[in-house]
């Protein structure tokens, strides 16, 4: 390790470069704090390969130049089914009435939205479209309590637009004078007293250039395409890691306010997936090599509390196109599981905790058809091509519901008597038993009929996406990290998926980035209030 005289200081030090970390920064800085970011990549983390997606609302002015009639109590009434008790009401409450500020903070930092409405349901708005419902605001089950508001703003750029939103957000901080290590790993906390005074580790960042180059080039294709071919990524962090071992310079750095944790979740790491949420283990690892729960470790030697560490979250869209919200998500058995116009996640919890991770979509011929006439207008490039594969490619096809049942293994009277029950019950007018709207329900009655496999386990053709909602316990007022007792650890805090938030219980497009920054600029805020004091 360095001699002392080596050991350089910040106010305040943060651990991981996304948009919370980027929030956290802007927000020490703001104070007048000096900063200096530790960042394993070359920043951006999960936040900068994401669709750019922030879920906000109460009257923002991206909804009402788009006409969205919205209100900080609308907003609360959905939040509330969502979030549950991942936070105190009054937490929930303070991000609901800071909506509309919040957004005008990140449009302030040159963070560009667009309030073109999507008319139709989906995943992802296409390229025209930038304010959309990102969550479960349409569904029966939001219908019933409040009116659904579009409140996903997509940061606006084409294709997807996690750079959009995280670029402007660094790009501020580092002209405000946030100092970034980029290449550079934490490996641990320095203590005395009980207090965390600094974070050690190694770092590239003063390795030759073609070490640097090399290691940006291995991980950058190890987090996209490899994200999605895990044997790919596997392959390129092997060299990228030797670079590290090789060439990598330990230091330590003194956080003279506070060390701010903001390393993203654990899905990388299979070990502690395995360990809290072994249903989830077949998902698709949603996040960089980066989300391997370093918060958790780091913090793990000061008796930190965690919480909700269970809770993954696992996305699997059925839309677009839109005409698949008409269809029925059966399990193994044959019976439904959930109203189909739930957020994907929400799909993708009901099939792992209710059907051992096994689904399949039922639907007829009229069904197929319009869903085939959606494709053009109602997808980005990769969606199509995951469409048409979807379509095309693994599905059962039979004349009759029972001999598709029997394709898949599937009870066929079980099966039938479900389809059965959905056709009679929208020809009677009866209310559909598991909340779906009338507007959105269609008989599956026109055969040839089709069975498409949903299930969790790792499809390149059609994945299913994971990430982890829980983390570090905190301070809901500071940020501060806690220990299983209850109290402070005093120099700690965490934000963004390293911490227990906002969507630790149910995970919506949009809600994961708005904690990284409410939280990130609550964490930042306290490491540099007494700057100003």
């Amino acid at each position: 390790m360095p001699g002392r005289s080596d050991v350089r200081s910040a106010n305040v030090v943060i651990v991981g470069y996304g948009v919370a970390g980027a929030a956290a920064a802007l927000a020490a800085l703001e104070r007048g704090a000096s900063v200096t970011i530790l960042e394993r990549f070359d920043g951006g983390g999960a936040s900068a390969i994401s669709g750019g997606i922030y879920y906000a609302g109460g009257g923002t002015n991206i909804q009402r130049d788009a006409g969205v009639e919205d209100t900080p109590e609308l907003m609360l009434e959905y939040l509330q089914l969502e979030v549950g008790d991942a936070v105190k009401p009054e937490t929930l409450r303070k991000f609901v009435d800071g909506s509309v500020g919040t957004l005008d903070w990140l449009q302030g930092y040159g963070v560009p939205f667009e309030g073109s409405l999507a008319p139709f349901k989906t995943s992802y708005p296409t390229n025209d479209y930038y304010l959309y419902f990102s969550g479960s605001e349409s569904s029966g089950m939001a219908r019933a309590v409040t009116p659904p508001r579009q409140r996903g703003h997509r940061a606006f750029g084409r294709g997807v637009s996690g750079k959009a939103l995280f670029a402007p957000l660094a790009a501020s901080a580092e002209r405000l004078g946030a100092d970034v290590w980029r290449q550079t790993r934490a490996t641990g906390l320095i203590v005395e007293d009980g207090r965390v005074v600094g974070v050690r580790g190694v770092t590239l960042k003063d390795a030759p250039g073609w070490v640097r180059r090399a290691y940006s080039l291995f991980t950058q294709y190890a987090t996209k395409p490899g994200i999605y071919y895990p044997p790919m990524r596997k392959a390129l962090e092997g060299p990228a890691y030797a670079l590290e071992r090789r060439f990598a310079k330990p230091f330590e750095i003194r956080a003279d306010d506070g060390a701010i944790l903001s390393s993203g979740g654990f899905i990388a790491d299979r070990e502690l997936v395995d360990r809290y949420a072994p249903a989830y283990r077949e998902g698709l690892q949603l996040g960089t090599a980066g989300d391997d729960g370093t918060a958790l470790k780091l913090a793990e030697p000061l008796n930190a509390a965690t919480g909700h560490l269970d809770e993954i979250s696992a996305w699997r869209f059925i839309v677009p196109p839109a005409a698949f919200l008409g269809s029925l998500l059966v399990d193994a058995k044959g019976h439904r599981m959930v109203d189909e116009s739930r957020y994907g996640a929400a799909l993708g919890k009901a099939i792992v905790q209710k059907a051992g991770g096994v689904g399949y979509l039922v639907a007829d011929k009229a069904l197929v058809k319009r869903a085939r006439r959606q494709l053009g207008s109602q997808t980005l490039w990769f969606q199509r091509i995951q469409a048409e594969a979807f379509l095309n490619v693994g599905r059962k096809k039979a004349g009759s519901i029972e001999e598709l049942a029997a394709k898949a293994d599937i009870d066929p009277d079980a099966l039938a008597r479900t389809v059965y029950e959905h056709n009679e019950a929208i020809a009677d007018g009866t209310p559909d038993p598991l909340g779906k709207p009338d507007d959105i329900r269609v008989p599956i009655e026109q055969g040839p009929f089709y069975l498409f496999n949903v299930s969790i386990k790792t499809n390149m053709l059609n994945p299913c996406p994971m990430l982890t909602l829980g983390g570090l316990v905190v301070d809901e007022e500071t940020g501060a990290v806690q220990t299983t007792s209850g109290a402070a650890i005093p120099g700690l805090y965490a934000a963004g998926r390293a911490a227990v938030g906002i969507c630790s219980n149910s995970y919506v497009s949009g809600l994961s980035l708005a904690d990284c920054v409410f939280s990130g600029r609550r964490a930042g805020n306290e490491t540099g209030r007494h700057i100003d004091a």
